[in-house]
């Protein structure tokens, strides 16, 4: 009897010291084609880029990495190749508690990574992919201004101009209308922050009260609050 209750105890004891699977966040995968290299799993808290786990990759592109989280966050999922080039090695994605897995290819490593397991990062992507098509409008406005054989009159130009103009306004109206939408997900004040922030403050305030206690109460919707309170 004594030496089963030392035993629970013992038990009991290593759980409380591993990490809690309620607010761990687990990233595995696998890189395609990579040999060699070194996997890093990063965050910015506040104003700097700080580097939670990493792994060293030595033949074989599987991987796992994992972190404590208080609340779900960006993160970026950074490969150093050293190959004496930064282009395309960082991966963005929604962190949030569980298991999320993440496969890609070593020299396309951010172009079409497939990130599963992320319910905010799903909501994301969405977003992203509506807000693509509005972006790539206004290039092809940019475009057509730039690419004309002959030069533009002022009644051209002002009509590429208002164009675009309305298009911006689209643009900002999605985003809003996107984060007002899913007010039950991170990515509704992420979006007030760090997508449209310099929106009229009565939207963003309306994003911020619409917001869910739990997302009110993320990393995110406590900085869009303290931000409109300055």
């Amino acid at each position: 009897m004594k030496k089963l209750f030392l035993t629970s105890l013992i038990s009991i004891f290593l759980f409380s010291c591993g990490d809690d699977p309620a607010t761990t966040m687990t990233v595995s995968g696998n890189i395609k084609g990579l040999k060699k290299g070194t996997l890093y799993l990063q965050h910015i808290p506040d104003s700097v880029l700080v580097t939670k786990d990493s792994l060293q990759i030595d033949g074989d592109g599987n991987f796992t990495l994992s972190t404590p989280l208080e609340s779900p966050e960006i993160f970026y999922l950074y490969l150093n190749k050293k190959d004496n080039n930064d282009v395309n090695d960082r991966i963005t994605f929604f962190g949030e508690p569980g298991n999320i897995t993440i496969t890609t290819k070593w020299d396309r490593f951010d172009h079409n990574a497939k990130i599963e397991g992320s319910k905010s990062n799903t909501i994301l992507e969405e977003y992203k992919k509506g807000i693509s098509k509005m972006n790539i409008r206004n290039v092809e406005l940019m475009q057509q201004a730039q690419n004309s054989e002959l030069p533009l009159d002022s009644l051209q130009i002002d009509s590429i101009q208002k164009r675009g103009e309305r298009n911006t306004q689209l643009t900002y109206a999605y985003a809003l209308n996107f984060a007002l939408n899913n007010k039950d997900s991170y990515v509704a004040p992420y979006i007030a922050l760090f997508e449209v922030s310099d929106a009229n403050p009565k939207y963003l305030d309306s994003i911020s009260n619409s917001l869910t206690p739990e997302v009110a109460n993320s990393k995110y919707g406590q900085m869009l609050r303290k931000e409109l309170e300055n």
